[in-house]
C-alpha cells in the first residue's frame, strides 16, 4: 500500500465519525491556541513597553549637564588629578556653542538642548508661576508631542532668538479655556512671546496607560521658547541647563557616547567639567533584564499551556485504541488481500498526526483571529510571532506521534483470520 493510499484513507476515516474527531481534537485546539496566544501575548507585551520607552525618549540616550565640583564622568586615576584639571584648565559651564558644536559634529537621531526656570504670568488679574523650557524641535520629536494647531519653532525664529512660544494642551485649557490662545502674546516673567503652537493631547497615556504620565502632564503645562531665545534672555552668556542626545540605534550609541566626550573635552580644552547622564546604558540594563523575564514567562506559560496538549494527546490515544476494535474487520480484509503490518502501522499513525495537525492548525487560525481582534480593540499591534507557531506545530505533531504509536503498533500485529471473524 502506498503513502498516499494511507493518507486518503486516514482522511476518509476522520471525515467519516465527524464528530468524534472533533472532540477529539478538542483537547489539541485547545493546547495550541493557548501556546500560540500565550507568546503573542508576551511578545506584545514586550514591543509595547520598547515601543513606549522609545516614546519617551529614553533609549539609547544621553544627557550632558555641568560639573562644577568636577565630578566627571570621565575617569582619572586620582581625585587630586580631577582638581588640577578642573582649576588649571579653565572650567566653564556648558553654552549654546557647545550645543551648536554636537548638533554639528555627533550623527545623532535627535538633540536638544536645555533651559529650564519658572516666571511669574498673569493671567485675568491673577498671577501665577508657570514652567518655562527653552529647547528646539527634536524635545517635541523624541517625546513625540505632535502639535494640536499651529506650528513648531522655524530656524530663523531659532537661530534669532526671537520671542516665540509653544504652549501644552493643559496650559492652553487652564488659562485660555474660552480663548483660541493662537496669535496670542503672553507675558512670562519681563518677556512677551507670541504663542505660535499649541501641544495636542499625550497619544502615548491616551488609552489608560501610565508611561511616566506624571511627567508628560508637567510637559504639557509648560510654555517652550527657541533654547537660543532662552540662553540670552534666561541664562548668563548663553549658558545651557543641560544638552541631550540620542544615537540612532543600539550599536551607534557607544561610539555616539565617546564622540561626545572627545568633542567636549577638545571643546572645554581638557577641563573636565562636564559629566554624563547615561541613561542608554541604564535602559539597556533594564531592557535586557525585561528581556529575560519574558524569555521565562514564555517558558512557563508554554508548559502550562502544554498540559492542555497532553491532555489533548491523551484523548487521541484514547481514540485510536476504542477504534481499533471497531475496524477489527477492516483490518482483517486489508491484510487478506495483501497488506503488510507496515501498511496496517502506517495507516495508524499517519491518521493520528493527520488528526493532530488538524487540530494545530485550527487552533492557530482562532489564535491568530483573537489576537488580530484584541490588536484591534487596544489599538495596538500584537504580533503572532513564528516561535510560538513553530512549537505548536511541533508539539502537536509530537503528541500526535506518541499517542499514535501503540496503537498503530497494535493494530498491525492482529492476526488477519482473528480479525476477520472479530464480529462473529
Amino acid at each position: 500500500m502506498q503513502f498516499y493510499d494511507s493518507f486518503g484513507n486516514s482522511l476518509q476515516n476522520i471525515f467519516s465519525h465527524k464528530m468524534r474527531s472533533f472532540l477529539t481534537l478538542l483537547g489539541i485546539i485547545i493546547g495550541v491556541f493557548a501556546v500560540v496566544t500565550m507568546f503573542s501575548t508576551v511578545y506584545g507585551l514586550k514591543n509595547l513597553i520598547n515601543d513606549n520607552m522609545e516614546k519617551m525618549g529614553w533609549n539609547n540616550s544621553l544627557i550632558i549637564y555641568p560639573d562644577t565640583d568636577g565630578n566627571s564622568s570621565t575617569t582619572h586615576s586620582s581625585r587630586h588629578r580631577r582638581r588640577f584639571m578642573y582649576i588649571h584648565r579653565g572650567a566653564k559651564p556648558l553654552t549654546f556653542s557647545d550645543y551648536q558644536l554636537l548638533r554639528k559634529e555627533i550623527d545623532h537621531k535627535y538633540i536638544y538642548g536645555m533651559i529650564e526656570d519658572y516666571k511669574s504670568f498673569i493671567k485675568n488679574k491673577t498671577k501665577q508661576n508657570v514652567q518655562i523650557r527653552g529647547t528646539n524641535i527634536d524635545f517635541f520629536k523624541s517625546k513625540t508631542y505632535s502639535l494640536l494647531t499651529g506650528r513648531y519653532f522655524s530656524k530663523y525664529e531659532e537661530d534669532k532668538a526671537k520671542k516665540v512660544c509653544i504652549v501644552g494642551y493643559l496650559f492652553a485649557d487652564r488659562y485660555f479655556a474660552d480663548e483660541k490662545p493662537l496669535g496670542e502674546f503672553i507675558t512670562v516673567g519681563d518677556n512677551r512671546f507670541e504663542i505660535v503652537g499649541i501641544l495636542a493631547e499625550d497619544e502615548l497615556n491616551k488609552e489608560g496607560m501610565d508611561f511616566n504620565s506624571w511627567q508628560r502632564k508637567r510637559d504639557l503645562r509648560a510654555v517652550y521658547i527657541p533654547l537660543r531665545t532662552a540662553s540670552c534672555y534666561f541664562r548668563n552668556g548663553e549658558a545651557v541647563d543641560y544638552i541631550y542626545l540620542q544615537s540612532k540605534n543600539d550599536e551607534a550609541y557607544p561610539p555616539m557616547k565617546t564622540k561626545v566626550r572627545q568633542t567636549m573635552l577638545a571643546q572645554h580644552k581638557m577641563a573636565h567639567d562636564f559629566a554624563f547622564n547615561d541613561i542608554g546604558a541604564f535602559l539597556l540594563t533594564i531592557t535586557k533584564e525585561i528581556n529575560e523575564m519574558m524569555k521565562k514567562w514564555n517558558i512557563t506559560l508554554s508548559a502550562i499551556a502544554s498540559i492542555s496538549l497532553i491532555v489533548g494527546g491523551i484523548g487521541l490515544f484514547s481514540t485510536l485504541l476504542i477504534s481499533i476494535n471497531e475496524r477489527m474487520v477492516e483490518i482483517g480484509i486489508r491484510k487478506s488481500i495483501g497488506a503488510t503490518e507496515t501498511d496496517i502501522f502506517l495507516h495508524f499513525l499517519l491518521e493520528a498526526v493527520i488528526l493532530a495537525l488538524m487540530g494545530a492548525l485550527i487552533g492557530i487560525f482562532i489564535s491568530t483571529f483573537l489576537v488580530k481582534l484584541i490588536s484591534i480593540a487596544l489599538k495596538f499591534s500584537f504580533p503572532v510571532p513564528i516561535e510560538g507557531i513553530l512549537l505548536g506545530l511541533g508539539f502537536s505533531i509530537l503528541i500526535g506521534i506518541f499517542s499514535g504509536l501503540y496503537p498503530a503498533i497494535k493494530a498491525s500485529k492482529i492476526d488477519p483470520i482473528k480479525a476477520i471473524y472479530y464480529a462473529e
